[in-house]
């Protein structure tokens, strides 16, 4: 999967597309509305990411401009600008999503996912499960042999992500860049933390133990 990210940021820039690299896309990044609109009518892509406050050509224009010379390729607007008029009139320029910033990586990795899903028309899946422990994104609700577990929302998108790379070791920057936003301190122990809160819920009142520590690499689900 391609995608196409249009930010001036580079702070932003760097943690998207390090998170999605390690979530198996390729990248190519623009800094400015110009430069991304050629590299967008050069190529296919499977998602374009835009900024909307931009250099040269604003994130609207440049959205715009693709959809009056036919090209289909889904939009992820990313934005500062957070009243509804500005979701608003992103979409109707032919957006097709928009989030506002500070996010947390795992939700734009969500959406980038969702627009890749709608365009293949692919099911979306509405249940993870590893062994007996079972994540229902639909309802939010965690079941592990059955047994409900009541999690944080922090708790849940950190098992969320481990489920959904069930069987790979993700090392804690990965784990940061992806529950937190970009502007968290990747030298932090909340990761720890956050890991052994997890454990105590999913791994301690049963006998079969899925979360593992490999220390010094991070932490895999299996």
């Amino acid at each position: 999967m391609r995608v196409l990210l249009i930010e001036d940021d580079r702070t932003i820039a760097d943690f998207v597309m390090r998170g999605l690299r390690e979530a198996g896309f390729a990248v190519d990044h623009e800094l400015d509305g110009e430069a991304g609109l050629e590299a967008a009518l050069q190529q296919p892509y499977d998602v374009a990411i835009v900024d909307l406050m931009l250099p040269r050509r604003d994130g609207l224009s440049v959205i715009d401009a693709l959809r009056k010379r036919g090209a289909a390729t889904p939009v992820l607007i990313l934005s500062a600008r957070r009243s509804v008029d500005d979701r608003v009139k992103g979409l109707q320029a032919g957006g097709d999503d928009y989030l506002t910033k500070p996010f947390a990586f795992a939700e734009l990795l969500a959406r980038v996912q969702a627009l890749v899903r709608r365009a293949s028309r692919s099911p979306e899946p509405t249940t993870l499960t590893v062994e007996d422990l079972v994540l229902d994104l639909l309802s939010r609700r965690v079941t592990r042999g059955g047994t409900a577990l009541d999690l944080r929302p922090r708790e849940f998108a950190l098992l969320e992500y481990l489920m959904r790379n069930a069987g790979k070791v993700v090392s804690k920057t990965m784990i940061l860049s992806h529950v937190w936003d970009y502007r968290f301190d990747p030298q932090t122990n909340i990761v720890d933390v956050l890991v052994s809160r997890l454990r105590e819920k999913i791994d301690r009142p049963f006998e079969r133990k899925l979360l593992r520590t490999l220390r010094g690499v991070g932490y895999v689900l299996r």
